[in-house]
């Protein structure tokens, strides 16, 4: 299945104008596979098909790739299935990548649907904000938490604001109420000590909107 499945792969990267590097439809292939079969026991992702997982979760990291530097230590906060951290890993082998899941059920599934996949990811069953913690208390601070459909941003601030000086930046995956939402927050006094700018957008593919990468830092 996994050769079929990475040419599918492959070939909607390149209808799409998605330029992915040339040994990475395999390992794209092999997670996705294992993704879709764990999906069947527990609901982790809604991409099931090779056009909606290459035009919504492999355009997503390939937006966020160029705003990562070489070597970068990442987490993916709240991974649920894996998106966009695992992807991350497969598509930019130089990063540090790391996920996590407050869901135990869901950080163990996406365990597992690495090791099947023949990846080597470490992953916390725990909130963001602990595992944050934990690694600056050992002095391995995290370069940029890395977010995607986990909660709009005035709980995201609410939970990661008051501990901004533990790692260096938050990178956020938002839709087109991004304004809103960071107006609420504002509104709500989480943006006193951090500053929310976007540094991309890209279509979101099979609508009008948009996707936008905000980046948050403090200030």
């Amino acid at each position: 299945m996994s050769e079929p499945l990475a040419r599918s792969i492959a070939d909607e990267a390149e209808r799409l104008g998605l330029a992915l590097p040339a040994d990475s439809s395999q390992r794209l292939a092999a997670y996705a596979a294992s993704l879709w079969s764990w999906n069947d026991r527990l609901n982790l992702t809604r991409h099931t098909d090779v056009a909606k997982f290459v035009s919504r979760d492999v355009a997503d990291a390939a937006a966020i790739g160029p705003h990562l530097a070489r070597g970068e230590h990442v987490l993916d906060v709240g991974t649920g299935g894996g998106v966009p951290g695992v992807l991350l890993a497969i598509l930019r082998p130089d990063l540090r990548v790391e996920l996590c899941d407050s869901v135990a059920k869901k950080a163990r599934a996406v365990g597992a649907i690495i090791r099947e996949a023949g990846l080597a990811l470490p992953v916390h069953e725990a909130a963001g904000q602990a595992v944050v913690k934990a690694a600056a208390a050992r002095g391995d601070r995290f370069d940029t938490l890395v977010v995607r459909a986990v909660a709009p941003l005035v709980k995201l601030l609410s939970w990661f604001e008051p501990i901004a000086g533990e790692f260096g930046r938050l990178l956020v995956v938002k839709g087109p109420r991004w304004e809103d939402e960071k107006n609420e927050a504002r509104h709500k006094g989480y943006a006193k000590h951090v500053m929310v700018r976007r540094i991309a957008s890209w279509p979101l593919r099979g609508s009008d909107n948009e996707s936008v990468l905000l980046e948050i830092r403090p200030r």
